[in-house]
């Protein structure tokens, strides 16, 4: 892959009913990533980021789809549930906030860090949520 060329699409169901499934879809990508020859340190980033957002889509929206962009310069991850929504995204974003019930924070989920850690492992990060109708959440990781 050159720069200039269009981005190469991978798509992913996130399956909200089974814990068990949430993150495959960051294992696929951090698979493929490794195989294109992306630095091990953006695909760790990359790769704890998404993961986050695949369980908070199973926790709070269950399930939802991920979209993978990558470029030579730019990985961008797409996460878009039709979800509850995020009340405050402002308070969502502080550490140790969770909305998680507790029978899911009893499976060591919901510690509140979901939010922050995507923050602090992408370089750009956008949230676009709707109280009833859904989450949308914007990762860019820069390559270059």
């Amino acid at each position: 892959m050159t720069a200039g060329q269009e981005p190469l699409h991978f798509h992913y169901e996130v399956d909200g009913n089974n814990f068990t499934s949430a993150g495959e879809a960051s294992v696929q990508v951090k698979r493929m990533l490794r195989q294109m020859g992306f630095h091990p340190d953006l695909i760790r980033r990359i790769s704890v980021a998404m993961y986050e957002g695949e369980i908070n889509m199973v926790i709070h929206a269950k399930g939802g789809v991920a979209d993978v962009y990558v470029t030579p310069e730019c990985i961008t991850v797409i996460l878009k549930d039709v979800g509850p929504g995020i009340k405050d995204v402002k308070l969502a974003m502080q550490e140790g906030y969770s909305t998680a019930p507790e029978n899911i924070r009893a499976l060591g989920f919901g510690a509140g860090m979901g939010l922050p850690n995507m923050k602090r492992y992408s370089d750009d990060l956008k949230i676009d949520s709707v109280v009833g109708v859904g989450t949308t959440i914007e990762m860019k990781f820069l390559s270059a």
